[in-house]
């Protein structure tokens, strides 16, 4: 498994303020995803000047924020296999979100931080 792509990502139902926030940061938005969960969840990833990187992800659920890593593999199979076999939890079992551009899902850790892997697509 080779790591592509590394970056934060938050996950919130207030994404507008979150974009707002980095853009006044100096963010811009590089790529935005649409076609998340059926259409109900939208994803962007933003880039500054100096090369930083953060992804906004909204979410329909009624929760805290959650803040994630988001690290982006070649292989989406090797690099879950190789979380569980770490002691990290799959809280969907196996269920994975697949969009027109990749697979992804968040898996948590023994001590509760989450990741979110991602394969994108050629």
């Amino acid at each position: 498994m080779k790591i592509t792509g590394f970056c934060p990502m938050i996950v919130t139902k207030e994404q507008d303020f979150c974009i707002e926030t980095f853009e006044a940061l100096g963010f811009e938005k590089r790529h935005t995803k649409t076609d998340i969960e059926g259409g109900k969840n939208v994803g962007v990833a933003m880039k500054d000047t100096d090369g930083n990187r953060i992804s906004i992800a909204s979410t329909t659920k009624d929760r805290a924020d959650i803040t994630a890593i988001l690290i982006n593999v070649d292989n989406f199979r090797e690099a879950y296999d190789f979380f569980i076999g770490k002691g990290f939890i799959d809280p969907r079992e196996n269920k994975t979100t697949v969009t027109g551009s990749d697979e992804a899902t968040m898996l948590i850790s023994p001590s509760g931080f989450p990741v979110v892997i991602s394969e994108h697509f050629k």
